[in-house]
């Protein structure tokens, strides 16, 4: 287990992390929470848990227990109270943009939730959606330029739009999230229409590659309680 893998298994897990610096001896890793949790992991893959809530990590990383059966007994991480990290993805015909969201969220310790990803249970589409929209504490809406339109009567006006769902989609979870928890990753392109109007939205730009909001939206992210290492974005 090298050290983007501790990283991702305590983010995903709650434990919120302070530091990941080079020990002063350079023989690996020194890994701090803010919960007063620590983790010396070393390039041999030796890792030594220390600080607060030992049993609780030791189980995470493998040491004993399974981390489930643990979670029932260990003491419960001091920060705890962070917002979940289920972030629910908008999106419509671009399969590229979305296969790259999807990978960067999981890089960053987030876990995406992707509509035809998940099991319908039985429910229809829009009962599938509302079920997991209302897990998530953030969403982020691909806006590509997948259908073309304009005013009735007016075709010089046509232009690029979102697909409706994701319109649709965009309305459902600004009333469930609020503004503030919806950022909307726009792909540039000439004649391209805002999906919404609404003045105060996230909007952030980009050209060929999701990556290029990466940072941008880390911080949107992160500044709302879902911890994210901006170091590592």
């Amino acid at each position: 287990m090298n050290k983007d893998d501790v990283l991702n298994l305590l983010q995903t897990n709650g434990y919120q992390v302070k530091s990941a610096e080079r020990m002063n001896n350079d023989k690996g890793w020194d890994i701090r929470c803010s919960g007063g949790e620590i983790v010396a992991l070393y390039d041999s893959g030796k890792q030594v848990v220390q600080g607060q809530n030992q049993a609780a990590v030791k189980a995470l990383l493998g040491q004993g227990a399974p981390a489930l059966a643990a979670s029932s007994s260990a003491p419960t991480p001091s920060n705890s109270n962070l917002a979940p990290r289920d972030v629910f993805v908008v999106y419509g015909h671009d399969g590229t943009a979305r296969t790259e969201l999807e990978a960067m969220l999981r890089r960053w310790g987030l876990n995406p939730l992707i509509l035809d990803q998940l099991t319908s249970g039985g429910q229809t589409i829009i009962e599938k959606l509302e079920s997991a929209s209302g897990k998530a504490s953030f969403a982020v809406v691909l806006a590509t330029p997948d259908d073309e339109g304009h005013r009735a009567g007016h075709g010089e006006e046509k232009a690029f739009r979102a697909r409706q769902n994701v319109v649709l989609e965009l309305g459902m979870m600004l009333t469930k999230l609020g503004r503030d928890r919806v950022a909307i990753l726009m792909k540039q392109q000439e004649n391209m229409e805002r999906p919404s109007d609404i003045q105060g939205l996230i909007y952030i730009p980009f050209k060929d590659d999701v990556g290029e909001a990466a940072l941008q939206l880390a911080k949107e992210i992160d500044a709302r309680g879902i911890a994210i290492d901006l170091r590592r974005v």
